[in-house]
């Protein structure tokens, strides 16, 4: 093994082997740990822990808040992924022409990215509650005069909104960048050839960005399933739990309510809901790529 060889694992081993400890203690041993727990019945503060096989789960099954914080969640992760997509694409094709104003317009929209979630969602509780019924009687406008918070029909919007509003821009920002990186002289091509702006689009430069797309798509799909932060400081889950998403019931259980076992077994379904999913889509969207 020549000195070159040996300096270059040293290296490898200098760089990667503390993200590998850090891993292992943080991440792997935890998850493996809670399988374990979700097999038992331990409160998280006794000493001792019995094991139930797989009671938990079962419970689960019968358990009506899990499966209706399932279903909230599955919305919110729908609509969170299509606004994000969707217009974060508008925005980034809106901003990658001659606009004066571009780089200005591109800060703008990415700034509140950079805000952490919970001050998000405390700032935007006083916008909605105190804000917006001032904003709709001023303005005549009915539907502003209600506590969004307040009511179940209106508090889905409400996160699906003030999410939109936080995370737009990053997703922009990687459109942006695979809109950046589709050749001018395939596109001058194109439009020699008679294309018109919506065959261009639709036809060129959908197809080169299918990369970001699928990565875009991903990123949205994780972060939906993993809301926590807008649902604790934004609606605390209510009105009445209708906003009340996977994560932060297993947060409740584990933590307020004392049942880390059967908060466990959330997880371990949880992990492998966000898994096929995500899965699912990253197959699908990298053969679509090959396709294309």
């Amino acid at each position: 093994m020549g000195k070159n060889v040996i300096q270059r694992r040293l290296v490898y081993v200098a760089f990667v082997g503390p993200m590998l400890v850090l891993f292992f203690m943080f991440i792997f041993i935890p998850f493996i740990r809670s399988i374990l727990y979700s097999f038992q019945d331990w409160d998280g503060i006794r000493s001792e822990i019995h094991w139930v096989g797989w009671k938990n789960y079962i419970g689960l099954f019968k358990d009506s808040n899990f499966a209706r914080t399932i279903t909230f969640t599955l919305k919110y992760v729908a609509a969170t992924v299509i606004a994000y997509n969707v217009l974060g694409l508008l925005l980034a094709v809106a901003l990658n022409t001659g606009l004066k104003m571009r780089n200005f317009l591109r800060t703008a929209f990415f700034l509140p990215t950079v805000m952490g979630l919970v001050v998000v969602g405390f700032l935007w509780n006083f916008i909605i509650k105190h804000m917006f019924p001032q904003l709709g009687q001023f303005m005549g406008i009915d539907l502003l005069k209600d506590n969004w918070l307040s009511l179940p029909s209106h508090s889905f919007w409400a996160i699906i909104i003030v999410t939109v509003w936080h995370g737009l821009g990053y997703y922009m920002i990687i459109y942006l960048a695979g809109l950046q990186g589709v050749s001018s002289d395939l596109k001058e091509a194109a439009e020699i050839d008679g294309a018109g702006k919506l065959t261009l689009f639709w036809s060129i430069i959908l197809p080169l960005i299918r990369p970001s797309i699928t990565i875009c798509v991903f990123l949205s799909i994780v972060h939906g399933f993993k809301s926590f932060d807008l649902n604790y400081s934004l609606t605390m889950g209510g009105p009445y739990g209708t906003t009340e998403s996977i994560s932060y019931q297993i947060y409740q259980d584990a933590f307020s309510s004392d049942l880390f076992s059967y908060a466990s077994a959330k997880a371990v379904i949880f992990f492998l809901i966000l898994a096929l999913f995500s899965v699912t889509q990253v197959a699908f969207m990298k053969r679509k790529e090959v396709e294309a």
